[in-house]
């Protein structure tokens, strides 16, 4: 009698410390599984600027993520050793109370409490909760990860050596190095993500334009030789000096002879010092002598490219040429930045002639606007790959040089050409898609 009761208590506490096993084991994989779902989801440019900080956690976050594969295959490696260890202590505690049948009790029960408590809700509060819980397990995975790298890389092996088998190459090397194409395109994406207020969407336009400076040319963002203001250097000094005082600009190209001759730039500061060197007299004045020389650069430049050359040389003002040395228009400083804030307007700019809307939602455009200054300021998408210029992409589109009163369908907008000067597009009327429907 005192021996069966033995037996039955022997039993008992061997089933209970399988339980109780099971609910460690149960806790570890909740863990791995939290673990992993949390160092994968981190937001990477947060801890790069909470480690820049001094926060020792997420310094220790930033080394496993640059340890990528030996961080997943330790955290996995970890995950089925603890659960395959609980499915067995299950199964066998059961079948001692159940016989044959407390395989399929096993087998149901461990799948339930392995799917709820040790996947679904660890991965659910990490995924929620990404940056706390990664900066909370980066320790203790660290030591993990150290543990059981070896073991983790030696499985790594085995497994490219059985893809080398089937001829399907390596991990390793199916992994390629991130190009800086593709961390642009996710920079892109996590910009577009972003959503909030008017003002945020003004900051989403500032970096994405910031990313597009390496992709556009000196050529889309410069002012036209049409609408540059320039002075004959062979005109008296007299009527030179008034022609500047009345413009809007402070430093303006001088030619000589042709207008494809520029000999220099005048720049307005400097040419009241040669004014008041001379006792306001400006019939002395050697108009070649003020000015500055001309910094000519191809219109095939980029605008990250002209930015850098801008802050290197320290110059605000080049003159653009294309590839045959002809003259094409002036890049500015201002006209860098404003492609990244937008519109710079102070009291000296001139005001954009033009665009003005009407009534019925249409909007009246000179056929010189620039897209991008479209885009930007009525949020709407017209590409400006082919075109810099309205009129330039109207004419893409319809392979032609439309006359006055022909109307065109692009891209979901409509386009009426309104008043053709010679060979140019002046004045188009411009339907937006939105008002279109609306119609």
């Amino acid at each position: 009698m005192i021996g069966e009761t033995d037996s039955l208590l022997g039993a008992d506490w061997e089933f209970w410390l399988s339980i109780a096993t099971i609910f460690v084991l149960l806790l570890l994989s909740a863990f791995f599984s939290g673990s992993e779902t949390a160092l994968t989801a981190v937001n990477r440019p947060r801890m790069h600027h909470l480690a820049r900080k001094g926060d020792r956690r997420a310094h220790v976050v930033r080394r496993l993520s640059e340890r990528k594969e030996d961080l997943l295959g330790a955290l996995l490696l970890g995950n089925n050793l603890v659960n395959i260890l609980a499915a067995s202590i299950a199964t066998n505690a059961l079948i001692k109370l159940f016989g044959e049948a407390g395989v399929a009790y096993a087998t149901l029960g461990m799948t339930l409490l392995v799917l709820i408590f040790a996947e679904v809700a660890p991965k659910t509060f990490a995924i929620n909760n990404p940056d706390r819980a990664a900066l909370a397990v980066a320790p203790l995975v660290r030591f993990i990860v150290g543990l059981l790298a070896p073991i983790s890389r030696s499985v790594q092996w085995v497994v490219n050596c059985v893809l080398r088998v089937f001829n399907s190459g390596s991990i390793a090397n199916s992994n390629s190095v991130e190009t800086l194409e593709e961390r642009q395109q996710a920079l892109r994406g996590a910009i577009d993500l972003h959503h909030g207020d008017e003002e945020s969407q003004s900051e989403r336009q500032m970096l994405h334009s910031i990313l597009e400076l390496a992709e556009l040319e000196v050529g889309e963002a410069m002012t036209h030789r049409s609408k540059v203001v320039m002075v004959d250097g062979g005109r008296p000094a007299e009527e030179i000096v008034n022609q500047v005082l009345t413009s809007p600009y402070t430093r303006i190209p001088v030619w000589q002879g042709s207008p494809e001759n520029i000999i220099g730039v005048l720049h307005a500061k400097a040419l009241l010092r040669a004014v008041q060197a001379a006792e306001g007299s400006p019939a002395g004045i050697q108009i070649d002598k003020v000015a500055s020389p001309p910094w000519f650069v191809p219109e095939s430049t980029t605008l990250l490219d002209q930015l850098q050359e801008f802050r290197r040389r320290r110059e605000h003002f080049a003159l653009v040429v294309d590839e045959y040395g002809a003259f094409m228009g002036v890049a500015t400083l201002e006209d860098i930045l404003e492609e990244i804030v937008g519109d710079i307007a102070d009291e000296h700019d001139l005001p954009l002639a033009g665009v003005r809307r009407q009534p019925d939602g249409s909007y009246m455009v000179p056929g010189t606007t620039h897209i991008r200054d479209l885009n930007r300021e009525f949020d709407w998408n017209l590409p400006d790959d082919d075109a810099t210029t309205l009129a330039g992409l109207i004419m893409h589109e319809a392979r032609m040089l439309p006359d006055a009163g022909q109307t065109f369908e692009f891209h979901r907008y409509r386009f009426r050409i309104l008043r053709r000067s010679r060979n140019q597009i002046s004045q188009i009327r411009v339907t937006p898609p939105q008002r279109r429907q609306a119609n």
